[in-house]
């Protein structure tokens, strides 16, 4: 897969690309990945690529001539790519959404910034929007590099096994189960004992009961979008005991 983030602060993304999970599917050649800065794509003097307000209001505005030059010069012409704005009117990014996109051979993300960016970029250069959640950020850079990190452990090869990122939160609209490690028991609080017993089969199912308990308890709307949703039989699992 190749990402590309359209980005005033080339150097905050090439940081993120560099460390972790990303840095090293990155030096597997599992993800190609680059950032590019719209004003190599301005020719005033001074390299703006803001602008004021048509209407009056405070604060600059990105223009939409660098931002649309930025994409076309990163756009390949493959048969599954998709432009994506980060912004607080897109459809609420899920795991259901990094599984989608997953699907993709380019992404290119626009990250906005001061005010946002013309309206023009959004309505006819990307192919969609899409919000991280109901707050406000500076800018897209950090929503774009959420996005790709979740994107990025859908991808084969990039957590080390196939199943990974299917034992994580949200994979399966579930809250992940409680992992533990050693020592066995900490000041007063000890391991399930199923846990250390060896016995595959009853680990599994602790931690599905587990899951399920967890996620009624703390996220109880995730249950809806599973098939477990208002089950009379989910309950804590035996020796899940303390907060």
């Amino acid at each position: 897969m190749r990402i590309d983030i359209i980005s005033l602060f080339p150097e905050f993304i090439r940081s993120f690309y560099s460390h972790s999970i990303i840095g090293r599917a990155r030096k597997a050649g599992i993800l190609d990945l680059d950032v590019t800065n719209p004003r190599q794509f301005t020719y005033d003097n001074h390299h703006m690529a803001d602008d004021t307000i048509y209407g009056g209001g405070h604060g600059m505005l990105m223009k939409a001539a660098p931002l649309f030059a930025a994409v076309e010069s990163v756009r390949r012409e493959v048969p599954k790519r998709r432009i994506i704005f980060l912004g607080p009117a897109g459809s609420t990014f899920t795991q259901e959404k990094a599984r989608q996109l997953a699907t993709y051979e380019q992404l290119i993300f626009i990250c906005g910034h001061y005010e946002g960016v013309d309206y023009r970029v959004e309505k006819y250069l990307a192919d969609e929007t899409v919000s991280v959640g109901d707050y406000v950020l500076t800018g897209g850079e950090i929503p774009a590099m959420i996005v790709t990190d979740a994107v990025a452990r859908m991808l084969p090869g990039v957590l080390g096994t196939s199943a990974g990122a299917m034992d994580d939160s949200f994979y399966h609209s579930l809250l992940e189960y409680p992992q533990y490690t050693k020592p066995a028991t900490f000041r007063q609080w000890s391991v399930p004992t199923v846990l250390t017993s060896g016995n595959h089969k009853k680990i599994a199912e602790w931690r599905r009961l587990a899951a399920l308990h967890r996620t009624q308890k703390l996220r109880p709307d995730l249950l809806v979008k599973n098939s477990f949703a208002a089950s009379p039989y989910i309950f804590p699992p035996k020796e899940q005991k303390g907060k």
